[in-house]
């Protein structure tokens, strides 16, 4: 009987979290409203450089954003005026779980609870009441080597994003942004990860361009603008890049 019981309240649990997450997917790519993309920056280092940085840090870091969904959107026909409202959150104190070494899947959906569990009890009061809640990962502007790879998760609507305390870089880190939220909307990555190179033709601005290269822009979810066979460089800002008609159909702008 007690055995029974525990069945019944842990299929409970799975009906709830499916119908949570099929609802949530359906807000989200419906596009009825503005959805809320809510910035929470943390120092990932703990240094006193990027201390400084954060403490400075204001919404104009973030001005390209909106400006660039809407006009993308607009693009694909989407009527609103305003597709996502960026806000600039609460500094976040508390580090996150460190995301597992290991890539396997059960590391993968346990470092995902635990995420969901850290940001329900960390995230700051915030209004409006967020539908994405990205959790900017500020790191000092000599940091050695590649950051750490960034996540956008669709389940729970969170990310963890990866950026540099760096005015100069605060271009770049609108692309990273941007990249990640779209995965919270469903949109798929567009490159090779072996290789990082933009996959074709769903992974290219311009697919139908003839001669293929130089292309001019980078396909977002891609994140690459390829130059030529086996090369690619990374965009300035959002200005060279677009959203192309593979990841417009998974975040519903085409249905």
């Amino acid at each position: 009987m007690f055995k029974a019981l525990r069945i019944l309240i842990l299929l409970g649990i799975l009906l709830t979290v499916a119908v949570t997450t099929l609802v949530g997917r359906w807000q989200a790519q419906s596009w009825k409203r503005p959805q809320v993309v809510t910035l929470y920056p943390i120092n990932a280092s703990g240094d006193a450089v990027t201390d400084l940085y954060l403490e400075r840090l204001d919404a104009a870091a973030f001005a390209g954003l909106a400006p660039y969904f809407q006009r993308e959107a607009a693009r694909y026909g989407v009527s609103l005026s305003e597709p996502v409202r960026i806000v600039l959150g609460s500094r976040v104190r508390v580090a996150p779980p460190a995301v597992p070494r290991d890539a396997g899947p059960l590391s993968a959906i346990s470092w995902s609870l635990r995420m969901r569990w850290w940001a329900g009890r960390q995230t700051p009061p915030s209004s409006p009441v967020p539908d994405v809640k990205l959790f900017l990962m500020y790191h000092p502007p000599d940091f050695a080597g590649a950051l750490p790879h960034s996540i956008g998760l669709e389940k729970g609507r969170l990310g963890l994003v990866h950026l540099f305390a760096s005015k100069g870089q605060q271009a770049q880190n609108e692309v990273v942004i941007a990249h990640e939220a779209l995965h919270t909307f469903g949109a798929t990555d567009k490159y090779d990860p072996s290789t990082l190179a933009p996959v074709f033709p769903e992974g290219f601005a311009e697919p139908r361009q003839e001669p293929r290269y130089p292309q001019t822009a980078a396909e977002l979810m891609a994140g690459r603008i390829p130059v030529r066979e086996g090369e690619q460089r990374i965009p300035s800002g959002l200005g060279e890049t677009v959203i192309g008609p593979a990841t417009a159909v998974e975040i519903g702008w085409v249905k």
